[in-house]
């Protein structure tokens, strides 16, 4: 009995590590729609800001990779 509970808390925290992936799923949309925004309003300042947006998406998508690979590690790795 104890091992299952064990397992099914295992899985729980896996799934709770994924919320991480949400999160930048939602920051890389709110950083491409700005973008779009403020290319749209001043569009000549558009070709200056877009190494903003390539290192701003490139953060939050390493940190939703970085959850993913935390919880694969809590569903494979930890006992």
């Amino acid at each position: 009995m104890d091992g299952n509970i064990a397992l099914g808390l295992k899985y729980v925290g896996a799934g709770l590590a994924t919320l991480g992936m949400l999160g930048a799923a939602l920051g890389v949309g709110n950083i491409f729609s700005s973008f779009l925004d403020a290319a749209m309003r001043n569009p000549s300042a558009a070709p200056q800001q877009q190494t903003n947006l390539l290192i701003g998406f490139a953060l939050v998508e390493a940190l939703g990779i970085l959850a993913f690979v935390i919880a694969i590690l809590v569903l494979f790795v930890v006992n």
